[in-house]
């Protein structure tokens, strides 16, 4: 068992959350209009499914792997018809929801969301398998030891990243007026309905 491993998952994890995407427009908003818990629940959510992925490409699991991609376009599909969802639900929202959403139905909400969204884009996959490739930890084969490190170190890499984020969104938050925090929802809202769309049209390529 190599403890490498999972400094590289680390890294790995890491970089692959911190790009700007709809998860992390989504954390924000969530973060702003709820509360730093539900924002970083939202956040594992997506570690959780870079997780499964990174699981997916460590193991080299080549028929689950080969099944998300020929299913890519429902997936897809889906998620980009519920990021529009969201994007028009988010646009009209008061500037400040109820603390309902602070239960463990809104809780468990938040988290589930985030990771079937970021499920449904197996093109994840793929880049994975790429990193895995190109560092030359792709299939680690029989030494599964290494390899749960390393599915490890993608959890906690991803995670401290929304951390980070919840974290930081949250210290900021009591700073926006009702006003600020309309335009904030308004704003995220036209982001998420354009990530959904970008994943629609791009199944017409």
């Amino acid at each position: 068992m190599n403890f490498d491993y999972l400094l590289r998952g680390l890294a790995i994890g890491f970089c692959i959350a911190a790009p700007v995407g709809p998860i992390g427009v989504l954390c924000v908003r969530r973060t702003l209009a709820r509360g730093r818990l539900v924002g970083l629940l939202s956040g594992l959510g997506a570690a959780t499914a870079d997780a499964v992925y990174g699981c997916v490409a460590a193991f080299g699991l080549t028929s689950v792997s080969a099944f998300l991609i020929s299913h890519q376009m429902l997936l897809r599909t889906v998620g980009g018809a519920f990021l529009i969802y969201l994007g028009a639900r988010t646009f009209r929202a008061p500037p400040v929801e109820n603390a309902g959403g602070k239960d463990g139905k809104g809780l468990a909400g938040a988290y589930a969301s985030t990771f079937l969204l970021t499920l449904a884009n197996p093109i994840t996959i793929m880049s994975f398998a790429a990193i895995f490739a190109g560092l030359g930890i792709g299939g680690t084969g029989p030494d599964y030891g290494s390899a749960a490190l390393l599915v490890l170190g993608v959890f906690v890499g991803s995670a401290a990243w929304w951390v980070i984020l919840s974290t930081g969104v949250g210290v900021s938050r009591d700073r926006f007026s009702a006003s600020g925090l309309r335009w904030a929802n308004r704003v995220a809202g036209v982001a998420l309905f354009a990530f959904g769309a970008a994943a629609l049209a791009s199944l017409a390529r």
